[in-house]
């Protein structure tokens, strides 16, 4: 019995609708990597890591909104980022 993907999707379902710029939203093939969307590039969603940095593109499937924790924590390292003069 083959044993399923982890990078394919688990089903193919209606497209999702596309978050407002700066929506906090979570990356899950990358480790649950937080990134504010930034736009759609093709099939793909840009996303810009939260203390600033190179933008990364993910397809939308693997996409979901940052939970309020993820939200927090994300913000959190804003601030110390800026505090320290790694971010404008």
């Amino acid at each position: 019995m083959p044993v399923p993907d982890a990078d394919v999707p688990a089903q193919e379902g209606p497209r999702r609708p596309i978050p407002t710029p700066g929506t906090l939203m979570v990356d899950t093939r990358i480790e649950n990597r937080v990134g504010e969307f930034r736009g759609v590039a093709g099939p793909y969603w840009s996303l810009r890591p939260v203390c600033g940095g190179i933008e990364w593109e993910a397809a939308p499937e693997f996409v979901r909104p940052a939970t309020p924790i993820e939200r927090l924590r994300a913000e959190n390292a804003r601030c110390n980022a800026r505090s320290r003069g790694d971010v404008l």
